[in-house]
């Protein structure tokens, strides 16, 4: 596992596993905030913050998501590295289809960015990272509380105000244009977050768990957890829409990136083999129903997510080859619409 130490890149350090065989992800480094409060440090500005992410990492996707469906593309920039990580960590190759160099500091690899926020920084270089181009410092690198900022703190900030366009290098989304979209509304909050501590460690951690534990206990009780939480969820799903019921929120933001994963990788690559999405009754038209969501498509990148679990994890795969299926029709209608609940108007799909 590569690492910072003491603001040094160290490539030897010991790997993702306790004694007993199971996976131990580490806690994330950056934790500051955006508030819309005339007294924070970091408050919400339109081009005044940074994303950087990997079309391949569904902690990255779930912060591209959100940005899109809340209609932030222009407000907030985007950086994407390439797919593969070898013993440098994530690199910029603009040269690369769908990725970009690196637009705010000019790096050549993502640890560059952690060492001018922190040149004696202590952590793993992951993404997604939240940039403030004014402090020029990291606000945020975990995940779930960047997507909560984003979705919460900017919705008095206008895309109009931003200065210059989107620079996710791949032209203008069709996602929404305003802000108006609310992934955690009032009275479905503490559902919400209930939900995205339930499926964080059996289903978005359980893959990793499965896939990295390095004794059999370890594998078989991450993949009983897994399909456990799966086939719970598939039954929950038998009666309404989204997760927290009626609304989109942010639970289902968490669940989609591991399922739209799930039968191109995890279920190959991470020997979480037990059942495929695709042959859930409810859960595999749920995740069509949220793939066909107007902002949601144009954030994943299959192409990107098979080269880099395939390709990065020697350990795992040392042949790095490509598995070449399934191939999968998210675009196949759902009638998930049937259910109770509806997409907010400016999510509807143009008559």
């Amino acid at each position: 596992m590569n690492r910072l130490v003491d603001g040094e890149w160290r490539t030897d350090v010991s790997g993702y596993s306790n004694d007993d065989g199971e996976f131990e992800r580490q806690e994330t480094t950056f934790r500051d905030r955006v508030e819309d409060d005339p007294d924070a440090r970091f408050q919400p500005e339109a081009g005044r913050y940074h994303l950087y992410v990997s079309y391949a990492c569904p902690w990255a996707h779930r912060t591209l998501l959100v940005r899109s469906l809340k209609g932030l593309e222009d407000a907030v920039s985007v950086d994407v590295v390439d797919p593969y990580r070898d013993d440098g960590g994530w690199q910029f190759t603009p040269e690369r289809e769908r990725c970009t160099p690196d637009t705010v500091n000019g790096s050549d690899y993502l640890r560059e960015v952690y060492q001018a926020a922190d040149p004696d920084a202590n952590c793993r270089v992951t993404v997604p990272v939240l940039w403030d181009k004014q402090e020029e410092t990291i606000v945020n690198n975990e995940s779930k509380e960047i997507l909560r900022m984003l979705d919460t703190e900017f919705d008095g900030v206008s895309a109009s105000d931003a200065s210059g366009g989107s620079s996710d290098g791949h032209g203008e989304s069709d996602g929404p244009a305003e802000q108006d979209v609310d992934l955690y509304p009032e009275g479905y909050r503490e559902e919400v977050d209930r939900i995205i501590d339930d499926i964080y460690d059996p289903i978005n951690n359980g893959v990793y768990r499965a896939g990295f534990a390095s004794s059999q206990e370890a594998y078989d009780r991450a993949v009983d957890d897994l399909f456990d939480a799966l086939d719970h969820w598939d039954e929950v799903l038998a009666d309404q829409r989204y997760l927290a019921g009626d609304r989109l929120t942010e639970a289902d933001v968490c669940m989609f990136t591991t399922l739209v994963r799930f039968d191109n990788v995890y279920h190959t690559h991470f020997k979480c083999n037990v059942k495929a999405v695709h042959e859930y009754e409810h859960l595999w038209p749920y995740l069509r129903d949220l793939y066909q969501t107007p902002g949601v498509a144009e954030t994943v990148d299959m192409d990107h997510i098979k080269e880099h679990y395939y390709t990065t994890h020697p350990d795992v795969n040392p042949k790095r080859l490509v598995a070449r299926g399934p191939d999968l029709d998210f675009a196949a209608e759902h009638d998930r619409d049937d259910l109770p609940g509806s997409l907010p108007t400016e999510l509807l799909p143009l008559a």
